[in-house]
């Protein structure tokens, strides 16, 4: 079985450093994990912790200070900025908490504008079952203004999943949503994960979002102190209780 076991993305002994001296932060010191291809990993931990920067060093959008960043075979630290940036947009997906739609673009526009910039033709049919899975089929010409916050949130997951990247990465990305249009998002994420291989590593503070996941990555002080296998609420509850978070 772990002959078949292939990887997404991974950090070596990763560690970032903001600052100097007296006012140095390691959000991140040493590192290393990897982020299994087909599985749902969410990260967590108390503020502060390095969870984000994990994210976002992890997606390309942030740099190590020290150690390796892997997406698929690919050492991001090798790349240049136009290198990096081809990578980010034919491999990866981002979900954030604050949408990030272009308001004068319809939701239809809006799905597909990764694959519009580069120039690449999209696959109707998943796009269609996509926005049908997500419940957004009948909202498409609709701009963003004209939309709830749950329905712009699944516009935003839709756009990420669209183009079928390697990995989606989401940074609290039920965080502005009230409980309803959360549960939907995060079954959706379960669901692009179990039925379509999708890779997805989710930052959450909220035990209920991380147990969506099939594992659970816990940061303290910019270190991993602990992970755990098929969640629930109360068994993410319990860890974080352990070591204060």
């Amino acid at each position: 079985m772990q002959a078949t076991r292939e990887i997404a993305a991974r950090m070596n002994d990763g560690t970032k450093i903001y600052g100097s001296e007296d006012t140095e932060v390691r959000a991140l010191d040493g590192v290393s994990t990897e982020f299994e291809k087909g599985v749902f990993t969410a990260i967590m931990g108390p503020s502060g912790s390095g969870k984000s920067t994990l994210l976002h060093c992890v997606a390309g959008l942030d740099v190590l200070t020290g150690g390796e960043v892997y997406i698929g075979d690919v050492e991001l630290g090798s790349l240049s900025d136009k290198d990096l940036t081809l990578l980010r947009r034919e491999k990866v997906g981002f979900v954030f908490q604050s949408f990030n739609l272009i308001p004068t673009l319809n939701a239809r526009e809006n799905v597909l504008l990764p694959l519009l910039i580069a120039g690449d033709d999209h696959d109707e049919e998943w796009f269609t079952q996509v926005v049908g899975i997500l419940g957004i089929g009948d909202r498409l010409t609709h701009r963003p203004s004209e939309l709830s916050g749950g329905q712009q949130q699944r516009v935003a997951a839709a756009r990420a999943l669209v183009s079928r990247p390697a990995i989606v990465f989401a940074d609290e990305p039920s965080g502005n949503l009230d409980s309803k249009s959360a549960a939907e998002l995060l079954d959706f994420m379960r669901r692009a994960v179990k039925e379509f291989g999708q890779t997805i590593v989710m930052v959450t503070h909220d035990p209920v979002a991380a147990a969506y996941a099939d594992r659970v990555v816990f940061l303290e002080d910019g270190k991993i102190v602990d992970e755990l296998l098929d969640p629930t609420p109360d068994s993410v509850i319990d860890r974080m209780r352990q070591f204060g978070a």
